[in-house]
C-alpha cells in the first residue's frame, strides 16, 4: 500500500469505531423529544414523506431515474479516485444547502417539497460515486448496494449495525437480498432527520434551517459513502 491506501485505511478504522460507537444519554433522550413532536406534524406531511421515500427506493431499484455518465477509472489510484468523489461532494453539498434554503424560506408547502428534492440529490450523489470507484449502477446489486449506504447514514444504532455488518461481508450477503424494506427504510430515515427537518417547516428560521441541515447530511451520507467503498477496496 502507498502512504494515502494507508491514510485511507487508518481512516476506516476510526469511522468504524465511530458509528458502532453507542449512543449518549442526550441523543436517546432526543429520540424520545423527536415521537413527541412527530405526533404533532400534519398527516399531511407524513404522507408526503413516506410516498416520497417509497418512490426513491422502488427508482433506485428499477434503475429507473438515477442516471450518471460511464467512466474510465481502471488506471486511476484510490488517491485520485476520492480526489473526484471529494470534488462531486462538495458540488452536492452546495446544491443541497442552496435548496433547502430555498424551500425553507418559502413557508411549510414549499418546505415540504424538499424532502422528495433532497433524496433524489442524495442518490444522484451515490450513483455518480459509485461510477469513480469503478461500480456499475446498472447492476441490481450495486443499486441494492447504494441503498445499504444510504441506510447506513441515517439509521438508529440497531440498524447501523446490521447494516455494517452486511456492508463488511457485501459479496457473500447480497446472496441472501431479494430487495430492502422500503418500510423499515423509511422509518429508519425518518426518526433520523425529522426533528432537525421538521424546523425547516417552522416560519423565520426555514430557510438557515434548511440550508444547514441539507448541507450537513450529504456531508454525513459522503463520509459513509466514501468508507463504505473502502470497505469493499481494501476488501
Amino acid at each position: 500500500m502507498d502512504y494515502y491506501e494507508v491514510k485511507a485505511k487508518e481512516e476506516l478504522g476510526k469511522w468504524r469505531k465511530k458509528i458502532t460507537k453507542k449512543s449518549t444519554i442526550l441523543n436517546r433522550f432526543s429520540k424520545t423529544a423527536q415521537t413527541k413532536i412527530n405526533s404533532y406534524i400534519p398527516e399531511r406531511a407524513h404522507q408526503i414523506i413516506t410516498e416520497s421515500i417509497k418512490k426513491m427506493v422502488q427508482a433506485t431499484l428499477a434503475g429507473s431515474e438515477y442516471t450518471t455518465k460511464e467512466r474510465d477509472v481502471r488506471e486511476l489510484t484510490l488517491e485520485e479516485k476520492e480526489k473526484l468523489v471529494l470534488e462531486r461532494l462538495n458540488v452536492y453539498k452546495r446544491t443541497a444547502a442552496v435548496e433547502g434554503a430555498g424551500t425553507g424560506a418559502g413557508g411549510f408547502l414549499l418546505a415540504l417539497a424538499d424532502f422528495p428534492l433532497l433524496l433524489s440529490i442524495k442518490m444522484k450523489f451515490l450513483f455518480e460515486i459509485a461510477s469513480i470507484y469503478g461500480y456499475d449502477s446498472k447492476k441490481y446489486d450495486e443499486r441494492l448496494f447504494l441503498l445499504h449506504i444510504f441506510k447506513l447514514a441515517f439509521s438508529s444504532d440497531k440498524h447501523k449495525a446490521e447494516t455494517l455488518e452486511l456492508i463488511e461481508d457485501w459479496d457473500e450477503k447480497k446472496k441472501e437480498l431479494e430487495e430492502l424494506d422500503w418500510r423499515v427504510f423509511q422509518q429508519e430515515y425518518r426518526d433520523y432527520i425529522d426533528f432537525v427537518k421538521m424546523l425547516q417547516l417552522l416560519p423565520g428560521i426555514g430557510a438557515v434551517v434548511g440550508a444547514y441541515a441539507n448541507y450537513n447530511l450529504l456531508d454525513q451520507l459522503g463520509e459513509t459513502a466514501i468508507n463504505c467503498f473502502r470497505l469493499r477496496y481494501f476488501e
